[in-house]
């Protein structure tokens, strides 16, 4: 089980508002500032947190690097991905079914507005 997972942000402010506005659509809520400026947010016995780097560098997307959330319902998918583009967040992929048929996967796939890419996504 993942525990938690982080993204870096050269503007935590703006980065903090768009996933205060994003993270209630699929259940998780603020849990804690971080000592960056950032925020933790915690839901579904994870956590997810929008940071500063650590070495004081600048954030950047990691190429390849990206951060899924399994949710319940098909529904949740669409709403998250329609709540992201609203916020600032970037379309790479619009929530429909993906890979084999019998993976029953549905998926979307938004970057947010610091270009680190999230994907939504139910199985079955």
């Amino acid at each position: 089980m993942l525990a938690y997972a982080t993204v870096g942000s050269n503007d935590l402010e703006r980065a903090k508002g768009f996933y205060d506005a994003l993270m209630p659509v699929i259940g998780f809520a603020p849990m804690m500032e971080h000592g960056s400026g950032g925020r933790i947010y915690a839901g579904k016995g994870t956590m997810f947190a929008v940071v500063a780097p650590f070495d004081g560098a600048p954030a950047t997307s990691g190429n390849g690097t990206m951060i899924g959330f399994m949710l319940e319902e098909r529904e949740q998918v669409d709403r998250f991905h329609a709540a992201a583009l609203e916020l600032g967040g970037s379309d790479e992929g619009a929530p429909g079914p993906r890979g084999p048929a019998e993976a029953q996967a549905y998926m979307a796939y938004v970057r947010d507005p610091d270009g680190n890419k999230i994907c939504a996504f139910k199985f079955g």
